[in-house]
């Protein structure tokens, strides 16, 4: 049996990012991982290739303390098992129907390799014994699903580290492109701090991956209010509304290929530089325009309520008063 706690246990490039206990034996083999979510301070709306989750523009966002926000998610394999389950808050959902699921399961299986005990070194199992076992997973958030709080993000982030590990994965590989067939924004849970998702030009998605910009130890003065309006499911769901957005908004067209590529660059800069002015303005600005290619997607998109535009005003209205921007928001 091997105990580790920390992901700087497993994986060094991801420490302070996923918090990983792990439990193994055989058979079964499990491992647990906590991971956190992101909110995006410039966002992607919008695929150009909806199989691979491939974005129509890059996007960058704040990933935040997963002892505040996170997903746990235990990962179990055995030969014992008649076929992969997963099970969502305490529900459990149809793997075998859900593409994104089976896409995260079939990338990292690709990839898998032998798994050695940590401590002795033997061999648990080897690599050819991993496609006559089958897996179940359990995970929970201790946010509101699918509210806008980036659950899905969580949850593939949680779901393809954990596997990655469970099954050996090489370090060498980059785990953001498998995360993001599963979620588009988990890639950028992958990473603590300051995430940019480059969009990447290639078909096969090799080059649309996260990249650390800074870590969390670079602004640690930063907060993040996490304010919830609705605890409510959307009702539309952020894949339907990309795809309706993508066909009928013009707006989003021009966003993506006119205003996001420079908001980008200013935006990093600023996040670097610590000028928090600078930041706020930005995510404000990108907030609000990525709320009207809602409005200008037919028929519109609602996803602000009256309790979001009023936070909208305070934050302006306290800005005002204090003469310098101590506040900004985005939705």
């Amino acid at each position: 049996t091997i105990k580790k706690e920390g992901a700087d246990s497993l994986s060094l490039s991801l420490a302070g990012c996923l918090h990983c206990t792990s439990e193994v034996s055989m058979p079964p083999v499990s491992l647990t991982i906590a991971s956190p979510t992101n909110i995006a301070v410039i966002k992607y709306w919008g695929k150009r290739n909806s199989k691979l989750n491939l974005p129509i523009n890059s996007s960058v966002s704040v990933t935040l303390n997963q002892q505040d926000l996170r997903t746990v998610t235990t990962v179990c394999a055995s030969r014992d098992f008649g076929k992969d389950r997963l099970w969502l808050n305490g529900k459990e959902e149809d793997v075998s129907g859900n593409k994104r699921v089976q896409a995260v399961f079939k990338e990292v299986r690709a990839y898998a390799g032998d798994l050695f005990d940590l401590k002795s070194g033997h061999l648990l199992v080897k690599r050819s014994e991993w496609p006559e076992m089958k897996v179940h997973v359990i995970s929970t958030n201790n946010f509101p699903t699918a509210a806008g709080l980036a659950s899905s993000a969580a949850g593939y982030a949680a779901l393809t580290f954990a596997l990655a590990q469970l099954f050996a994965v090489p370090k060498t590989v980059n785990l953001s492109t498998i995360a993001r067939q599963g979620s588009g924004s988990a890639c950028r849970s992958l990473a603590g701090g300051f995430v940019a998702w480059d969009m990447g030009s290639k078909d096969d998605g090799s080059d649309s991956s996260a990249r650390q910009v800074a870590p969390a130890s670079h602004w640690p003065e930063l907060q993040v209010l996490i304010l919830v309006v609705s605890d409510s499911k959307k009702t539309v769901s952020s894949t339907a509304g990309m795809d309706i957005s993508v066909d009928t908004s013009l707006l989003l067209a021009h966003r993506a290929a006119q205003i996001v590529p420079e908001r980008l660059k200013q935006m990093e800069s600023a996040y670097l530089a610590k000028d928090f002015a600078a930041v706020a303005n930005l995510a404000m600005q990108d907030s609000n325009q990525f709320h009207a290619t809602c409005l200008d997607t037919f028929p519109p998109i609602f996803y602000l309520n009256d309790v979001s535009r009023a936070i909208i005003g305070f934050v302006h209205a306290f800005n005002d008063a204090c003469g310098e921007v101590r506040l900004g928001y985005t939705f």
